[in-house]
């Protein structure tokens, strides 16, 4: 078993939004710390850090996060990075996966135990996502390539369309919310070996369609309140992650 779990990459990684509860505002959960607690309840005393950062590219998770683990010497490392590449306007496959590559290298050579995260076919999910298909295609392609030189497992979301429903996602329609969090600590889980392939098959129902006029007022609302934001950030070059900092920057037991 693993005494000390550190968690790389962007919003997925952070947990947005999986929120702990109205006694910390702003703050999330994710898969990342369900892991973790899952990783203690098997074996109490494990160490666990989270440096994800909401809006980070992969060379800024790359170059700032990567040595900041191998500072820690984990015993296990996930890392998930390069959606916020893939949806930017600037795209350049080739030398990501090259960055890529040297990270994972680095992590791989400390000894440490590597899980990479092989992110889903947003064509299952459509709207403003799935037009960037052909590149999650790639960074797939890209994370398995990877993996397969350096010895890393895969949390591979691809070929599986668990996460095509409504009811795994926040009202921003690009982050999981509490629910699919949990299927994606299962999916880590599987990877390790810990657990089954269950979690392609969670239990419950979607729940029935909205009418016409209820899609039409909850795509008004989602436009003003999430698609607007975004696109102005992008027009104005700054990231939804400008002045954070990570939740769990130290190696610590789990409360």
């Amino acid at each position: 078993m693993w005494r000390s779990y550190v968690a790389l990459g962007d919003s997925f990684t952070e947990g947005l939004d999986d929120p702990v509860g109205p006694l910390a505002p702003g703050v999330y959960r994710g898969w990342a710390d369900r892991l973790a607690a899952h990783l203690d309840q098997r074996e109490p005393g494990v160490r666990y850090a989270n440096l994800g950062i909401r809006g980070r590219t992969l060379a800024r998770v790359i170059d700032e996060q990567v040595p900041a683990a191998l500072a820690l010497r984990p015993d296990l490392v996930t890392i998930g990075a390069g959606v916020n590449d893939a949806m930017r306007r600037h795209w350049d496959p080739d030398r990501l996966a090259a960055t890529y590559d040297e990270g994972v290298a680095a992590l791989r050579t400390s000894g440490a135990t590597v899980v990479m995260i092989g992110f889903g076919d947003p064509t299952l999910r459509g709207g403003l996502v799935g037009r960037f298909a052909s590149r999650f295609a790639r960074l797939n392609a890209d994370v398995h390539r990877i993996a397969a030189r350096h010895g890393c497992a895969v949390v591979d979301f691809w070929p599986h369309a668990v996460f095509a429903e409504d009811r795994f996602w926040s009202a921003d329609r690009l982050h999981l919310n509490s629910r699919g969090h949990a299927v994606a600590a299962r999916a880590a889980l599987h990877a390790l070996g810990l657990a089954d392939d269950s979690w392609t098959r969670p239990p419950g129902e979607q729940p029935p369609p909205p009418s016409w006029l209820g899609q039409r007022t909850a795509d008004a609302t989602w436009a003003g309140r999430h698609l607007l934001p975004w696109v102005v950030r992008r027009l104005r070059g700054v990231s939804s992650g400008d002045g954070i900092t990570a939740k769990r920057p130290e190696l610590s037991p789990l409360p």
